[in-house]
């Protein structure tokens, strides 16, 4: 029998709100903004020996604001534009459900809206996810409370929606950072990775 090795250490990241800056429904390339020092921090997760994987709720598919297309481009423009900084992100998950709001085959009751965790299932198919060494980043309580139900560390980042949960008392995440930038900064230390959090400041 062969026994799967659950090596490999993943941060999971939301997309809009903690990589990019929120904007409703964004799909278009000209519309996109990184949230400042989310490409380095991405780049030294990448350098550190994580794999970088995006689950996103994309309901703007559901509500057929735009397609399913548009979100591949975006993502592929979000890669092309890592690449100047060193960085990748190595696969993008998403769901274009929405139970209520949602029009045509799209208006379903899914596995894979956050906070259930189907997408998590999904990357587990080709990753050998160790949940001891992987975290859940993101500005939702969707991404919170996805990452918990998974069973990987969890990091609030007060950009996006994150200060406003932060003011509702919102409290069941395992860390809460400023940004991506610090979330990194803090995962590493957790980890033990000294030489990362001594070089800080160049992620920045």
């Amino acid at each position: 029998m062969n026994y799967k090795s659950y090596s490999e250490k993943v941060v999971f990241l939301d997309r809009d709100g903690t990589i990019n800056i929120e904007k409703n429904y964004l799909y278009k390339t000209e519309d996109f903004q990184f949230v400042p020092g989310a490409p380095q921090a991405i780049a030294r997760l990448n350098t550190s020996g994580y794999k970088v994987i995006v689950i996103t709720n994309q309901a703007g598919v559901a509500r057929g604001y735009y397609t399913e297309a548009d979100v591949l481009r975006l993502n592929a423009y979000i890669n092309h534009k890592l690449a100047a900084y060193k960085g990748h992100i190595d696969d993008f998950y998403y769901c274009p459900h929405h139970p209520i709001a949602g029009v045509g085959k799209y208006k379903i009751e899914c596995n894979c809206r956050k906070p259930k965790i189907g997408l998590f299932l999904e990357a587990e198919e080709k990753y050998s996810i160790d949940k001891n060494k992987s975290w859940m980043i993101g500005d939702n309580k969707g991404d919170i409370l996805a990452g918990k139900k998974y069973g990987v560390r969890t990091i609030l980042v007060r950009t996006g929606y994150g200060s406003q949960l932060e003011k509702e008392k919102f409290r069941q995440f395992d860390l809460i950072s400023n940004d991506l930038t610090e979330a990194v900064f803090m995962l590493l230390e957790r980890e033990g990775d000294s030489g990362q959090a001594e070089d800080y400041s160049d992620i920045r």
